[in-house]
């Protein structure tokens, strides 16, 4: 199922394929959430071309893990006060891959929330931008979201995933309060009490 945000940078994909004077992406604040959700629309158009991949310094890797792509950086970079070679991309989220065991201290230092925390997951993060905006062509209320989090994986022993996920997403529906008229009716065909 394609969410919002997918079908938002599906669209913007033929204005990237046109743009061959675009800008690199800037990596490091990409992952350290300094960017915007328009920002990132700019990595669906990179990671879906293995030339603009190439392009940007981020050589394809073979998948070893179905819910993300990753890349081997052409130079390395520091994110969060640590040295890497290899991003990942998941759908709304690109994200550092950290040579760092245990990411508690790292999410100390950010001052991440723990969601779970056992031997065989610790995932942590944190809202830093919420706010109402306005689709341009639609009209239509949409609310921006950007988190940064850390994560471990199975299939990256030894391993943090670390970065930012942006994303568009509709406003929660208002609940309206329950009236009397709002109750369920029982139907004249149900069995009554006792099964009879």
């Amino acid at each position: 199922m394609l969410s919002r945000l997918s079908i938002g940078l599906m669209a913007l994909l033929p204005l990237a394929a046109g743009a061959a004077d675009a800008p690199l992406l800037d990596l490091p604040a990409l992952i350290e959430c300094r960017q915007s959700v328009a920002d990132y629309a700019a990595v669906a158009a990179v990671v879906a071309d293995p030339l603009k991949a190439v392009a940007n310094g981020l050589q394809p890797l073979p998948q070893t893990n179905q819910f993300m792509t990753e890349f081997r950086l052409a130079t390395p970079l520091t994110v969060f006060g640590q040295r890497t070679e290899y991003v990942a991309v998941a759908g709304a989220s690109i994200m550092a891959i950290l040579d760092l065991a245990d990411p508690r201290a790292l999410a100390g230092t950010l001052k991440l929330e723990t969601a779970v925390d056992n031997p065989e997951k610790f995932m942590a993060g944190h809202e830093l931008v919420s706010r109402d905006v306005t689709d341009p062509t639609t009209g239509e209320a949409l609310i921006e979201s950007v988190i940064l989090s850390l994560s471990t994986v199975k299939t990256h022993p030894g391993k943090t995933l670390a970065g930012c996920t942006y994303s568009l997403d509709l406003p929660p529906e208002e609940e309206a309060p329950e009236s009397p008229s709002a109750l369920p009716v029982p139907s004249v065909n149900a069995a009554p009490a006792g099964g009879r």
